[in-house]
């Protein structure tokens, strides 16, 4: 890219908003990702794609791959190349914490990271933006930080390693590191003020810091931003996230060019719907639409009984004769992004759709999926204390 195209940031007119949940074709089977690609510019994860991740791996394709969970990427192609001629990659994520406890669909894009970590034996960080929270939020700098150190732990909960794993909020670590501070002012300088308002639906009335944050969630994709980890070597990122993260990442890649640093490649993840049905996003912020991380087994049961939309018939008799729709069901929905056994999912599938299994049967189903789920999840995070999130926080060397 030249210098002047840099400065022309090649962004469509009417991608003004950060969230394309606010911007997307939707129906009662929620967002039409097709369409979102084609808005966005990004490109379809095809069965090319996934056979190619296969052939480099020598595994087989995670689950949220080949169910379409994981829809879009931009140069994944680019990744795939670097480990076929033996070369590393780093792997880039976060989370903006807003509440003390994630939630279900937070875990996607964490545990299809901790996949693509294990097959291609890469360094990851991971970013806490508890700045962006204070920003967009009437939350205090200090609620925000002890939400960031709430969420790492959620997120070591994973099953994270602190030998390859380097996590860090923003309120702590850029005070830390001038060579990060440095990298967000080489960004800032690369775009413009109406860039930015282009991009992200910036406003008049909008406080500063928000127009200067973009640079922040940048700089990670970046491997000069850490010099303890990688030294000077330029090291090429991939970066696994939900598609409303992608407007940072257009930025990014449009300016990486002049700061003479390899564009990031980025793999897309589609959005878990919230119980009451597939039109509406999962939201820390609405309890009876949302399966907390932290909810014990009987609140579990009762949301998914209570609040799951139902793909099913007014009647029985109704539903026997015309069976289940799994295209709006929320409780077979769950089962796509948590039922690893693909058999059992079809089977599922095709007994709902015939009508031989009724709603109730299948809310059992997605209960005792989830279930043993977060409570293993759970026990795992009761071992995360401060201790072990501290050794995460370190500024070191991390194995690469």
């Amino acid at each position: 890219m030249v210098e002047e195209e840099v400065n022309n940031l090649t962004l469509d007119d009417d991608d003004d908003v950060v969230d394309p949940w606010n911007v997307a074709s939707k129906s009662e089977t929620g967002i039409d990702y097709d369409k979102l690609i084609q808005r966005f510019g990004s490109k379809k994860i095809d069965d090319e794609i996934i056979a190619r991740f296969e052939q480099v791996t020598g595994k087989k394709a995670h689950h949220f791959l080949r169910r379409g969970i994981f829809f879009s990427h931009r140069d994944i192609h680019s990744i795939l190349n670097l480990v076929e001629a033996g070369k590393k990659f780093y792997l880039y994520t976060g989370r903006g914490p807003s509440s003390d406890s994630m939630h279900i669909g937070h875990m996607i894009p964490f545990m299809f990271t901790k996949w693509l970590q294990d097959v291609f034996q890469v360094p990851l960080i991971i970013q806490l933006t508890d700045d962006e929270k204070v920003l967009w939020r009437d939350i205090k700098i200090e609620d925000a930080r002890q939400m960031a150190f709430n969420n790492a732990k959620d997120i070591i909960a994973i099953g994270f390693d602190p030998s390859n794993t380097f996590i860090y909020n923003d309120l702590d670590f850029i005070g830390q590191c001038p060579a990060f501070y440095q990298n967000m002012l080489r960004i800032q300088k690369c775009v413009t003020f109406n860039q930015v308002k282009g991009i992200f639906g910036f406003g008049d009335s909008d406080v500063i810091g928000k127009i200067t944050f973009p640079s922040i969630e940048a700089a990670p994709a970046f491997s000069t931003s850490f010099p303890f980890i990688f030294g000077d070597k330029v090291v090429p990122c991939l970066v696994p996230c939900a598609i409303d993260q992608d407007p940072y990442f257009r930025m990014t890649r449009d300016v990486a060019a002049r700061l003479k640093m390899p564009k990031p490649s980025l793999l897309h993840a589609t959005f878990l719907p919230a119980l009451q049905g597939a039109q509406h996003k999962m939201s820390a912020s609405d309890v009876n639409a949302t399966v907390f991380l932290s909810d014990t087994p009987k609140q579990i049961k009762n949301k998914i009984n209570k609040y799951a939309f139902s793909g099913g018939q007014a009647t029985v008799e109704e539903h026997r004769e015309k069976g289940g729709n799994t295209e709006v069901d929320i409780s077979y929905k769950y089962l796509t992004f948590f039922l690893e056994d693909d058999e059992r999912l079809a089977e599922i599938k095709k007994s709902y759709e015939s009508g031989e299994m009724l709603t109730g049967e299948l809310k059992k189903i997605a209960i005792d999926t989830l279930t043993p789920i977060i409570q293993e999840y759970q026990a795992r995070r009761a071992k995360v204390t401060d201790e072990v999130m501290q050794e995460f926080f370190k500024l070191r060397k991390i194995d690469f």
